[in-house]
C-alpha cells in the first residue's frame, strides 16, 4: 500500500530506530547526533514538521532509570558493596544508557508524529 506521495511507507519503529526519512525510510533523518536535517537527501521531505519536544527524554528517563536502577538494586541486594562502587559503576551506566536511548527514541516519536500527521492544535474562529 504506497502513500498517496508515491512511497511505500517503511514503519515508524524501523525508521526511527534507524535515524532514516518516516516517508521513504532511506534518507538520513539526523544531521547531527540530535539535529534534525533540514530535508530528506533521498525523497525531499521538509523536517520541518518535526518536533518531539521532550518526549524522548520523558521516555529515556523511564526506560533508562528502570534498566539501571533495576541493576543498581539488584548489585546491592546481592553483593553489599561500597557507596564508591555505585558511583563508579553506576553513573556511567546512566549516561551510556541514556545517551544511546535518546537519538532512537526520538526518531521514533518523529517518524509516529509523520504517520499520524500529528501537529499543533489550533482554535477555530
Amino acid at each position: 500500500m504506497t502513500h498517496e506521495d508515491g512511497y511505500l511507507p517503511p514503519s515508524p519503529l524501523a525508521a526511527g530506530l534507524k535515524g532514516r526519512c518516516p516517508r521513504c525510510g532511506k534518507g538520513a533523518l539526523f544531521k547531527g547526533f540530535l539535529t534534525f536535517a533540514p530535508k530528506c537527501d533521498v525523497c525531499g521531505l521538509d523536517f520541518g514538521f518535526a518536533d518531539s519536544a521532550d518526549g524522548p527524554a520523558v521516555f529515556v528517563s523511564l526506560i533508562g532509570g528502570f534498566i539501571v536502577l533495576g541493576i543498581a538494586l539488584w548489585t546491592e541486594l546481592t553483593f553489599e558493596p561500597p557507596m564508591w562502587v555505585h558511583l563508579v559503576v553506576f553513573l556511567p551506566l546512566t549516561l551510556i544508557v541514556c545517551i544511546g536511548l535518546l537519538r532512537p527514541l526520538k526518531g521514533v516519536l518523529v517518524a509516529q508524529q509523520y504517520r499520524t500527521k500529528a501537529e499543533q492544535g489550533r482554535f477555530e474562529r
